[in-house]
């Protein structure tokens, strides 16, 4: 409850790099929150505590909504992480849905909303709603974490969604000669399907090398981060 009452979070954008001209292509927002003394917290556990309090969810998914589309790099791309249960969790479906509205406001450039690639059916079937939404309101989608070996792929929801942004695992296990087949053919059906690729975890030229091999689209990373930081 302190957190959310001193709002105690922030954003760290990350830039998404076209790996045809090396140059920005869009950013990711990312959220970021701290304790009373300063200190980071991680977002996966925050996120994980407040799922058991729908309005509190709501509530800090919102204010990171806003405040990192405020701070948005105008003219730039903006992708953003939207939780299923988070959109929902405000029981409105239509086109009222807050987070809906406030994505339709966003001037700067396009919102990609993110969603995230999980082992939960019902999630996946939570999903497919909120894409037909936003779908219908004009707003494009990407699937995020998708080989992450705790994931689940959804072949309903990766049809609907413009983007694929594969796990940093792909280049953890790049040795794996069955896994690298499987990565080969989602890249494959995704710029077959009119889709594009983003490899995630980018730290080294060596990481780089092989995302553009396997001709990968867009790479983002550390090895980026740094030349490019944007923090507010």
């Amino acid at each position: 409850m302190d957190l959310i009452e001193r709002k105690r979070f922030g954003v760290e954008y990350q830039p998404i790099i076209a790996c045809k001209n090396n140059e920005i292509f869009a950013y990711e927002a990312l959220a970021r929150f701290y304790s009373a003394d300063d200190k980071p917290l991680r977002p996966d556990l925050v996120y994980a505590s407040l799922h058991s309090s729908p309005l509190s969810l709501f509530q800090v998914e919102y204010q990171q909504k806003k405040l990192q589309l405020s701070y948005a790099v105008n003219g730039s791309d903006i992708f953003v992480n939207l939780d299923q249960d988070s959109y929902f969790s405000s029981g409105i479906i239509n086109g009222n849905n807050p987070f809906l509205k406030l994505f339709k406001e966003f001037q700067k450039a396009e919102v990609v909303v993110e969603l995230i690639e999980n082992s939960e059916i019902n999630d996946a079937i939570m999903s497919l709603a909120m894409i037909d939404n936003l779908a219908k309101n004009n707003i494009r989608t990407a699937i995020d974490d998708v080989c992450n070996p705790q994931s689940m792929i959804s072949t309903s929801v990766i049809q609907l969604v413009k983007y694929i942004k594969l796990d940093k695992y792909v280049l953890k296990n790049r040795a794996n000669q069955n896994f690298m087949l499987l990565v080969e053919s989602i890249i494959n059906y995704a710029h077959s399907a009119g889709k594009q690729v983003i490899l995630e975890g980018v730290e080294t030229a060596d990481d780089l090398a092989l995302a553009k091999t396997l001709n990968i689209d867009f790479v983002q990373g550390f090895y980026y981060q740094e030349q490019f930081k944007v923090v507010n």
